[in-house]
């Protein structure tokens, strides 16, 4: 009975286990590439240790033994002298290792601002993996509005895979991770536009005029010649899908075409429905993920009767084009942006593959230090940095180093 209870309660914790919306695998060439960068900083710290010449007096013997010729006496030096070059030189190893992990840790991203409306959570849901040839890691990977800082959404997507080991790092994301996005940026209330008066383009102007002249003939004098207001709105959170073949992302919203007379009510002339699919490319620049958009399907309909849906049809090419010039190249700006991903300051992918999978993709990529450990180091230093005496170190030891 106890048996039956316990693998209950296993089962329990792991239908309640938060699955990651990204994970990152290391493999043995990026830890080779991080050890050698170690190896330099720490060659660096070497040689700024200055080890003083040993001056004494033994009875009526006096010596005078200078740094140039510790090597040469190395054979000869005395358990004493050894205990001397631990006390320099251990704590300072100790110190520099401190440092440098400290230092790159601190300029991993965790939980942190996009811009001004959200925000993205990548903590650790476990603690890493490490095989003989790999160091895996599952992040939660989720996006957030600013506002509404303890939201969050429920991940019932496909955990993302990782398999591969030709390059130096993996990072895959799942559905999830692009849905987050999109729905915290609804929640925000981003996912609106709105064009009045010269703001719309001048010939879709004009077809919308003549598209509703029937209604616009039977208003008063005073609102025909009103500007016109085009607004879409954004009807509910978009939603990625991630195949084999590509990434698609739905989108249903409302456009609505008003006229707007100075100092009045605005004038509803129709109120339709849009659906749209766009495909999504994703790139690994620097530390981002970028995404670029490009508009594939767009259909028009009315919400109000078939025959009107009909009437719709001329407009739905010159609403396209409108959202193809004047919309979609203002999503790029932003998305091109991209999102940071968890990785130190000072190191960025190169030489990316992306692949695509059944519900997530996997980015494969080389890692370059754009900057040495000792600059980045330099720069994330506290101004109150303890040198390697300091109470950090370890006791001095009594072996050799």
């Amino acid at each position: 009975m106890a048996l039956l209870g316990a693998l209950f309660l296993v089962l329990l914790a792991g239908a309640h286990a938060e699955l990651p919306g990204c994970k990152i695998r290391i493999t043995s060439k990026a830890l080779e590439l991080v050890k050698q960068e170690g190896l330099r900083f720490l060659e660096q710290e070497l040689e700024t240790i200055t080890i003083p010449d040993l001056r004494g007096r033994e009875g009526h013997f006096y010596y005078n033994i200078s740094e140039k010729v510790y090597e040469f006496l190395s054979t000869f030096i005395t358990s004493g002298m050894r205990f001397l070059l631990n006390q320099q030189i251990c704590p300072v190893l100790y110190h520099a290792g401190m440092v440098l992990l400290n230092s790159l840790l601190d300029t991993v991203p965790v939980r942190g601002a996009v811009d001004e409306l959200v925000g993205i959570d990548y903590s650790l849901l476990k603690d890493p993996v490490a095989s003989t040839s790999n160091l895996d890691m599952e992040f939660r990977g989720a996006f957030y509005p600013l506002a509404e800082g303890n939201w969050s959404l429920p991940n019932r997507a496909v955990e993302p895979q990782l398999q591969e080991e030709e390059r130096m790092v993996y990072v895959a994301f799942s559905e999830f991770f692009f849905d987050s996005a999109m729905e915290s940026y609804f929640r925000a209330g981003a996912l609106k536009l709105s064009l009045v008066g010269d703001k719309v383009p001048h010939d879709l102007d004009m077809l919308l005029r003549a598209t509703y002249f029937g209604s616009i003939v039977l208003l008063s004098p005073a609102v025909i010649d009103s500007p016109l207001k085009l607004e879409l709105r954004v009807m509910a959170p978009p939603r990625c899908t991630i195949k084999p073949s590509g990434t698609t992302i739905s989108v249903t919203a409302s456009v609505t075409i008003a006229l707007v007379p100075p100092g009045q009510p605005e004038v509803q002339l129709s109120s339709m429905t849009m659906d749209a699919r766009l495909s999504a490319k994703m790139a690994l620049r620097g530390k981002a993920l970028r995404t670029q958009l490009d508009l594939r399907r767009f259909r028009i309909y009315s919400n109000q009767s078939a025959l009107e849906s009909l009437a719709l049809i001329p407009l739905q090419a010159s609403l396209k084009t409108m959202l193809q010039i004047g919309v979609m190249p203002m999503l790029n700006e932003r998305t091109w942006r991209g999102v940071q991903i968890p990785l130190p300051e000072g190191i960025n992918f190169v030489r990316e593959v992306v692949t695509n999978n059944a519900g997530f993709l996997t980015i494969g990529a080389d890692l370059h230090f754009a900057k040495g450990l000792r600059e980045v180091i330099e720069k994330n230093r506290p101004a109150d940095t303890r040198g390697p005496q300091a109470s950090t170190a370890p006791p001095p030891s009594t072996a050799a180093v």
